[in-house]
């Protein structure tokens, strides 16, 4: 076991977050804790990493356990330079590369068994911290998070708060903490970068701890679940879906039992109360007395907490068959970011995908004419009405109330009318008088749709809706929006939500858009059909074996001896290879590093091929 919580709670004030709670990692597996918002999540990894102490439980974990948390990691110094920062985690590699070299030193002149045991011992250990290649590695983490390779020269102080929180998740992942507790790490990331995350969460070798509302996500890294409802923590093995199914099939099991037992606890109630005064039954009356004081009651399952919004979308009036036709429509600010040409059809659901920073945003900006468009033109169609989201004025800040809010904006509907939307968004009783200052994330979206339902607009432009908003929160906007009969352009790195939803894509990268008339799912299927190499065809026995069997056991022993020569000269060449990776010419320079490591690969490939061929020969 590598970690362990036994009765673990924790309280704010008199408040539960959640109480006796048992969780345990084993070896490296990957866990996600998944509820609704504001149920603990959050609260429980910052008590794993000590941020918080558990106020009650024991905690039990390996010796010498490392724990690594993103919230942890502040970049402490403005002045460095990122490479100066994520250098820093290499500390342990570069002092083993410096024993490592004192131990060369001392070989010039002490060649002990002793010594050579010690150097030995040090290189495997050199290699599992991949010592060979930490240059290749830092840079190809740093560069698929948005940066690019020029950015490590440049000062921490000149990036901004969402860089800086980027730069600290990369220095985290290089870390490799024995234990890794990641916090809705897909937010504010492209698809391709989610896509690379998952891989490397995936293969991380080991125990990985994460709190996300990414189902696919989940689907494709975790394999145990624990849920965490009412304060309690039940543990599931298998992925999000599988996790989804089998606290369904549990819940009608505890029911089906729970009601069975109520019948039997009914059934020998009515005999108790039949027979207790009779003599001659009076002994069977208090046995059945005493069994069911002993019986353990099964509790009758609890509700799931799955409130949550209910809302229909409405068009006030039905609008044209066409939508928008754009034709060469450049958009950005100084310099065009993107051009688009596209048309929408009244019904159409069409998702924008693409990288960061290729223009998405500044598209729907430019659709809401909140920015000018810099060529090109854009036509709405007949009796078009826009309404729009946007994932920074959602997180609006203001010291009114939720009703206030709402009803300014809406003077003219009566207050009934307005806390019953509202309800719908499950602002009810008093949370209608909180200040929106004081609102969560979540709530804040659920406010900023209410006021796009009331607009009964026929075309929604919706920039990254699902942000902050929990799972059973995407599930209902996914409901609400499938139902809509207008149309729909909306922004979103949620594949989920995307293939519940788009009916066509609009894909964004440096090199244009393109509009792409398929779901998500047929998209990502071309995708892999793409990736998949040819399957190769039959070809005739391998050399080596048609040789086996011509040569004579005189040839056979001259061809095995050559292979053996051409094995040691490849193993000498091979820690040639591998002492140049001390040499500063290649060491400063990551481009010949690559092409070094590559070399190397290479030499492991024919030493394999080699090995192979004298293997087969010499049986």
């Amino acid at each position: 076991m590598l970690y362990q919580v036994s009765h673990g709670s924790k309280y704010f004030g008199a408040d539960a977050v959640f109480e006796d709670v048992q969780f345990e990692i084993k070896s490296n597996e990957k866990i996600t804790i998944v509820g609704r918002n504001g149920c603990g999540k959050t609260t429980f990894l910052r008590c794993m990493c000590g941020e918080y102490a558990f106020d009650r439980g024991n905690v039990s974990m390996v010796n010498g356990t490392t724990i690594g948390y993103l919230a942890q990691k502040v970049l402490e110094d403005d002045g460095s330079t990122v490479e100066q920062e994520l250098m820093k985690v290499f500390s342990p590699v570069f002092a083993l590369q410096r024993q490592m070299q004192e131990m060369e030193a001392q070989m010039q002149g002490d060649v002990s068994e002793k010594l050579l045991n010690r150097y030995a011992e040090a290189q495997e250990k050199f290699e599992a911290l991949n010592g060979y290649n930490w240059d290749t590695e830092m840079r190809t983490v740093f560069t698929r998070f948005g940066f690019g390779p020029e950015d490590l020269k440049r000062r921490i102080g000149e990036f901004s708060g969402g860089q800086k929180t980027r730069i600290a998740f990369v220095r985290l992942l290089l870390s490799k903490p024995d234990i890794l507790l990641l916090d809705e790490p897909t937010n504010h990331l492209d698809l391709e970068t989610i896509e690379w995350l998952e891989g490397y969460v995936k293969n991380y070798p080991k125990a990985v701890v994460i709190v996300s509302h990414d189902r696919m996500f989940l689907d494709r890294v975790v394999d145990v679940v624990y849920d965490l409802e009412y304060g309690k923590m039940t543990r599931y093995t298998g992925n999000y879906t599988s996790y989804v199914q089998q606290k369904q099939n549990s819940l009608e099991r505890q029911q089906a039992a729970y009601n069975r037992q109520q019948k039997d606890i009914e059934r020998l109630e009515a005999l108790i109360e039949k027979f207790r005064y009779k003599k001659n039954k009076a002994a069977f009356a208090q046995s059945k007395i005493k069994y069911l004081d002993r019986m353990e009651k099964i509790d009758p399952v609890k509700a799931a907490d799955d409130r949550t919004f209910h809302a229909v979308f409405t068009p006030r009036i039905k609008g044209g068959e066409r939508v928008l036709e754009t034709d060469r429509l450049a958009v950005g600010y100084d310099r065009p970011l993107c051009t688009v040409t596209m048309e929408l059809r009244r019904g159409d659901r069409v998702a924008i995908i693409g990288p960061n920073g290729t223009g998405k945003s500044t598209l729907v900006k430019t659709l809401m004419r909140l920015l000018p468009p810099l060529g090109g033109s854009m036509l709405f169609g007949h009796q078009i009405e826009t309404g729009y989201f946007d994932q920074q004025l959602a997180q609006f800040s203001s010291g009114k109330t939720v009703l206030e809010e709402l009803w300014d904006e809406y003077p003219d509907l009566d207050r009934t009318t307005i806390r019953s939307v509202l309800g719908q968004f499950l602002f009810s009783a008093d949370d209608v008088f909180k200040t929106v200052d004081v609102l969560s994330g979540g709530e804040k979206v659920r406010l900023a749709l209410a006021r796009l339902l009331l607009q009964h607009a026929n075309f929604l432009i919706l920039d990254e809706p699902t942000n902050h908003l929990d799972i059973p929160g995407k599930e209902a906007l996914e409901d609400a929006l499938r139902s809509f009969s207008g149309t729909i352009l909306f922004v979103s790195h949620d594949r989920y939500f995307i293939s519940q939803l788009a009916t066509a894509l609009l894909f964004i990268d440096e090199s244009g858009a393109r509009y792409i008339p398929m779901t998500y799912t047929e998209y990502m299927a071309d995708r892999q059909s793409e990736r998949e190499p040819a399957a190769p065809a039959k070809t005739a026995a391998p050399a080596a074996e048609a040789r086996e069997k011509r040569l004579s056991p005189e040839s056979q022993r001259r061809m095995i001896a050559r292979l053996e020569k051409e094995i040691t000269e490849k193993e000498t060449e091979l820690e040639d290879m591998r002492a140049l990776r001390f040499e500063p010419e290649y060491y400063q320079d990551y481009q010949k590093m690559n092409r070094l490591d590559e070399r190397i690969d290479e030499i492991h490939n024919e030493l394999a091929h080699l090995y192979d061929e004298w293997e087969k020969l010499s049986s």
